[in-house]
């Protein structure tokens, strides 16, 4: 059996998450709560990201909102939505929570304001 360690992500503390076996077998040590344990589980199984980013906004007072997606997007998707992002530009006025796509890459999630941007004449 092979040993592989990861960083948790999921707080400030980092653990360093040893993970020994494979499938519905695997030893876990190291992680200091349950979420740890959750997201070394879920990083082997279906490894994702919540994304954020900045798009352009026309007409706003400032240049450019961020949005992230509504979920967490499966690694190898990563690269798709990144793809589409950079197709949009948005129009003042913008509030956080608004969302701006919605079902991107017909995956379900969406893309949220996390910015708000004014309207200017």
């Amino acid at each position: 059996m092979e040993e592989k360690t990861i960083t948790c992500i999921m707080c400030p503390v980092g653990c360093k998450i040893r993970i020994t076996g494979e499938g519905k077998t695997v030893e876990i040590k190291g992680a200091a709560c349950d979420n740890g344990k959750e997201y070394v589980l879920q990083e082997i199984s279906v490894p994702s990201r919540v994304i954020m980013s900045a798009l352009p906004c026309r007409n706003g007072d400032i240049p450019t909102i961020t949005v992230k997606t509504s979920h967490p997007v499966p690694k190898q998707k990563i690269r798709l939505v990144m793809k589409k992002l950079s197709t949009i530009e948005v129009s003042a006025p913008v509030h956080v929570g608004d969302i701006i796509v919605r079902n991107i890459a017909d995956m379900h999630i969406d893309i949220i304001a996390t910015r708000s941007a004014k309207k200017i004449p």
